[in-house]
């Protein structure tokens, strides 16, 4: 036994590093997957006025080299407007956009500006040598790639940004999913046991001699319930095996005084579902559709095929029948619920009082 359990340990420890190494390998090619994309778009935006110019017809010789002898200048200079991008994108669009300093921000970006201008000035009187530096006309000339730089980048840091806030509020809601989810589902299972343990009660004052496999099913429900309910989904055959044990308790408890109609037709077993969906509509059926009832009768019908699922239960009550106990309908509110959270636009389920019938129906789609 503790060589399994050893076993089960590497095997769990096994399976978790083979999965960071795996979200390791993720991140890895997204940033290079970033870089790459980058380096392309920044080459394009940097080789097109060459492109622009270079498609222009009846250009000289002469202006040609007088324009080839900026390059190795502009070049330096669109270095400092891709420093200026991301340095806007990270430093100051979170420290002065999104709190609002608009002022400040301003102030940054002239002062940066200028330096560049500077720096500019600098490279432009050692790499061009036969005309002068002239500040004003240079920051003029550079103004649209100032303006070009700093609004894409607030814009990509903003888009950037507003995505990881929408990734993150998408996985807190799915957090919250699986949370109500689970107190749904443990609202449910106390419910149900207490109606069960309700009817071995009744069984004991009764000195009946089915009280040992009633206790022997309710073992198995129990081990269902403990198992295997913790998991996102079960097999359909599964939740139809806990369903068949809950009715068999009940016919061992009414025997013949109860009408009961049940018909299983499962021709596709393999679907999954979540568990603990379909008990509350019997459950609610043995609860309303017994005790002081005349003749009572309760029809049950359940079938998949077609990635389908159909269940209809039917009961009848009577109309001035009061709420037995506070947890009357917990169930079926629940499951209402957990219909709408984890079936949206795939399911539809009927609830009708007529004629002293109480009628459930659903049908759901299986999720594929």
């Amino acid at each position: 036994m503790n060589s399994g359990k050893r076993g089960r340990k590497v095997a769990g420890e096994t399976l978790n590093t083979i999965k960071l190494a795996r979200s390791m390998n993720i991140l890895s090619n997204n940033k290079w997957k970033t870089v790459l994309t980058h380096s392309i778009v920044w080459a394009f935006v940097f080789s097109l006025p060459f492109i622009l110019t270079s498609s222009h017809e009846g250009e000289s010789h002469e202006n040609d080299s007088e324009r080839f002898t900026y390059v190795p200048l502009n070049t330096i200079t669109n270095i400092f407007w891709v420093g200026l991008f991301y340095f806007n994108a990270y430093i100051l669009t979170p420290k002065f956009i999104y709190k609002k300093k608009y002022p400040l921000y301003c102030i940054f970006i002239l002062a940066i500006f200028s330096a560049i201008m500077l720096v500019h000035g600098v490279f432009f009187e050692w790499l061009i040598t036969d005309r002068d530096f002239n500040f004003l006309n240079s920051s003029y000339h550079n103004l649209l790639p100032l303006l070009f730089s700093i609004t894409i980048s607030t814009a990509y840091k903003s888009i950037i940004d507003q995505s990881k806030a929408d990734e993150l509020a998408k996985e807190k809601q799915q957090e919250n999913l699986k949370t109500e989810l689970s107190f749904l589902r443990s609202q449910i299972s106390p419910h149900f046991l207490f109606n069960v343990l309700n009817n071995m009660v009744a069984m004991v004052r009764l000195n009946s001699d089915e009280l040992e496999p009633t206790i022997l099913k309710l073992s198995s429900i129990m081990q269902y319930m403990l198992y295997e309910t913790d998991e996102e989904k079960v097999l359909l055959k599964s939740e139809v095996e806990y369903l068949k044990s809950y009715i068999d308790l009940q016919k061992q408890r009414f025997g013949t005084k109860l009408a009961l109609n049940v018909l299983f037709d499962i021709q596709e077993d393999w679907h999954t579902i979540e568990p603990m969906l379909l008990i509350p509509f019997v459950e609610n059926a043995f609860k309303h559709g017994t005790g002081i009832l005349k003749n009572p009768k309760i029809e049950i019908e359940l079938k998949a095929e077609n990635g389908k699922l159909y269940f209809f239960v039917r009961n009848r009550f009577i109309e001035t029948e009061t709420t037995k106990d506070k947890t009357s309908g917990i169930g079926l509110v629940n499951v209402k619920r957990r219909l709408e959270l984890l079936y949206y636009n795939r399911h539809h389920l009927t609830i009708n009082k007529t004629d002293n019938w109480f009628t459930a129906s659903l049908e759901l789609t299986f999720k594929s």
